[in-house]
């Protein structure tokens, strides 16, 4: 998801009604044998029930894209939105994520259609339709995370290769949080999402990895509205002094190490010095799909890295 959409997915930008443009509906696919069909799944706007396994599906959110990949569903994905660039062969085209057209999704013959959360009534549009839609909305926990893969391994056929992913990220992140040191006292850090100095509260999915890490979040204080995605002020920053500083702002605002110790207070900030600020990648940064483990496991090596 871009940018705005992790600043708490509650002031998502208004980017460009996308149409049908980009690739084209492809011809009919077999319908894929396997799985327990019928079957039924809980989505955040309410039950999807699918008779047999799904052939076309469309996915209009970044994360779930990756997640229907990562449990094998990738051969019964017709189109995904302008913002899944991963993995390479998704079959993207201009549909929009956040401006989302039910006649346009309805172009490419759907018979799942997989969304992040409702825009533009997307989902009454779709199910006046006649098409299923299952809304997997930004996970505030692991546990969402994994929830959500395995919705998407009981839709598409796939439980047992969900299962497997999730076991997998479970074990990987278990063995990234157990081999951390453990410092005198307790790290703490400001993750940014933009220039603007949005951050993310422990109360996020973010904000939760890094909990995990054993680090506290300078931004807690500064969410005065509740929202968990506050905007600090430079002063904010430069007065905590954080041990670690992660940009999640280096693709989209070409922020550094080096940008950030140009700005005005900051070049003398522990993080700064000790040289603990870490560039992220935006994409991975703000996705809550299986890729999760390999942005804590770089969180994880700056943390390991800060406590030495």
């Amino acid at each position: 998801m871009r940018r705005r959409a992790l600043i708490g997915l509650v002031a998502a930008a208004a980017l460009a009604l996308a149409g049908c443009g980009g690739a084209e509906p492809t011809a009919e696919k077999s319908r894929p044998s396997g799985g327990n069909f019928p079957v039924t799944v809980n989505g955040a706007a309410g039950k999807v029930v699918l008779n047999e396994r799904p052939a076309r599906i469309v996915s209009l959110s970044p994360t779930t894209t990756e997640m229907l990949y990562a449990v094998g569903a990738g051969e019964q994905v017709t189109a995904v939105d302008e913002l899944s660039n991963y993995p390479k062969q998704a079959p993207r085209t201009r549909l929009s994520g956040f401006k989302p057209n039910a006649d346009a999704i309805a172009g490419y013959e759907p018979d799942l259609v997989v969304l992040s959360f409702d825009a533009n009534k997307v989902v009454d549009g779709l199910k006046k339709l006649k098409i299923p839609v299952y809304v997997a909305p930004a996970a505030a926990t692991l546990d969402d995370s994994y929830q959500q893969i395995k919705d998407l391994g009981k839709l598409t056929g796939r439980d047992a290769a969900a299962a497997g992913v999730v076991k997998e990220l479970k074990t990987e992140i278990d063995k990234l949080i157990k081999g951390l040191p453990k410092p005198e006292r307790r790290l703490t850090y400001y993750y940014e999402l933009d220039p603007q100095l949005h951050s993310v509260t422990s109360k996020t999915f973010i904000g939760s990895l890094l909990s995990l890490a054993g680090l506290d979040n300078i931004a807690d204080e500064a969410d005065k509205d509740g929202s968990g995605y506050p905007q600090v002020s430079s002063e904010h920053v430069v007065d905590s002094n954080p041990d670690l500083i992660f940009l999640a702002d280096t693709k989209c605002c070409a922020q550094s190490p080096k940008s950030v110790a140009k700005r005005p207070g900051w070049g003398k900030l522990t993080a700064v010095t000790g040289g603990h600020v870490v560039a992220l990648d935006d994409d991975i940064a703000s996705r809550w799909g299986p890729r999760v483990v390999d942005l804590l496991r770089v969180m994880s090596q700056a943390v390991a890295k800060a406590s030495a």
